[in-house]
């Protein structure tokens, strides 16, 4: 754990106008120290790395979505949370991924400070990167505290971003089959 952030908490602590020392407090500094180093982990991660080998062969070529990928990041202007679902899908190339990898690669992005129109992009660019399949298309929900919990202070706002490549992109009749089953599966 770094020493060095753990005194800046503490510094943090200080500069509005609490006691670091107060009984309640006291660990608070380690505490978050440690709690921040964990919500930026993706900055230590790689994505082959993380992949490690779970391409495999197939000649399945048909949609594959894998919805409800919960995720939680930080907003890089505020520093706060923000929070939902991604949902992944790739029509196959001769290739698919072993699927706990989508969310191991979703939480790589996400435990960065982000805005989520990047870790949007940075999902879809990477599962492209790994399987170079015919097309990927990554969606994602989230609600944002700097939005909830500050400044306009909206409680039911919802963020979604989309991001298309391959046939998705390029055939609108794929794009719409594919926004479809996710509006299917999510009960909307």
């Amino acid at each position: 754990m770094s020493e060095k952030l753990t005194d800046l908490y503490q510094q943090i602590i200080e500069d509005i106008g609490e006691d670091p020392q107060r009984e309640g407090l006291q660990k608070t500094p380690e505490r978050a120290a440690k709690a921040f180093q964990f919500l930026t982990q993706g900055y230590k991660q790689d994505l082959a790395h993380l992949i490690n080998g779970a391409v495999f062969s197939t000649e399945y070529d048909d949609m594959v979505i894998v919805r409800d990928i919960e995720f939680y990041s930080l907003c890089e202007h505020h520093l706060l949370p923000f929070f939902g679902q991604a949902h992944i899908a790739y029509i196959p190339n001769g290739k698919i991924l072993g699927l706990s990898k989508f969310a191991r690669v979703t939480d790589m992005f996400a435990r960065r400070l982000q805005v989520q129109e990047r870790l949007t992009t940075e999902i879809a660019e990477a599962i492209q990167e790994t399987l170079n399949p015919k097309g990927v298309a990554v969606v994602i929900e989230a609600k944002h505290l700097c939005m909830m919990a500050r400044g306009v202070e909206k409680q039911n706002s919802n963020m979604v971003t989309s991001h298309v490549l391959g046939a998705f992109r390029t055939n609108s009749m794929t794009r719409a089959e594919c926004m479809n089953l996710l509006k299917k599966g999510s009960g909307r």
